[in-house]
């Protein structure tokens, strides 16, 4: 799929949205294998096409979607096969960061999808040369995930997180009777730390 056309004709269906330009390093011609797919989207009604970004973004056939908790500015997280990271970013929409996320038998299954989603993220800094961008990104996932989840150490690399996560959530999962779908853990990890 061209994404780079694809998701401008899937959004520019709805008529509130105005423009949906592609930016950062697929836009610059600076990307890599794993490098994410970012997107401004200029609306005139944010409202309208929030309550409509399901059935938007369904040609897309996306294995996850969700609100970015932990960005200044709204922006809608699409996960793909690839694995490939969509970011639909609304500039216009500031918004505060959410709290930590707390673990529960409700929320597990949605720290894991954000899981996913933020280590495929830090494995496009790690390969980009992203250092100081990664450590950063290293402290705020465990401050806001790994540390509420019952992990002790701050890891060190992307591959410390993931064996940090995976311990956790089986804990978790355990403690909590349940057990998450692993599509987007067998669909993101083969391609960590190659």
């Amino acid at each position: 799929m061209d994404l780079a056309r694809a998701v401008p004709a899937a959004l520019e269906k709805h008529p509130a949205v105005h423009v949906v330009r592609l930016v950062g390093s697929r836009a610059t011609g600076r990307a890599h294998e794993l490098s994410d797919w970012d997107f401004l989207i200029g609306t005139n009604d944010f409202r309208s096409v929030e309550g409509d970004r399901p059935a938007l973004v369904a040609s897309l056939a996306p294995l996850s979607e969700q609100w970015d908790p932990y960005s200044d500015r709204a922006c809608y997280m699409l996960l793909l096969r690839g694995p490939t990271k969509i970011d639909l970013i609304f500039p216009g929409e500031k918004r505060r960061w959410s709290p930590a996320w707390a673990p529960s038998p409700e929320t597990l299954e949605a720290i894991d999808r954000h899981f996913w989603d933020w280590i495929l993220w830090l494995e496009q800094k790690r390969r980009g040369g992203r250092r100081s961008q990664l450590e950063k990104s290293l402290r705020d996932l465990f401050e806001l995930m790994l540390g509420p989840m019952g992990v002790v150490g701050q890891p060190r690399s992307s591959t410390d997180a993931v064996d940090s996560y995976l311990a956790a959530r089986s804990e978790l999962e355990l403690q909590f009777g349940t057990r998450v779908p692993r599509v987007l853990e067998e669909e993101v990890r083969p391609v960590l730390m190659r």
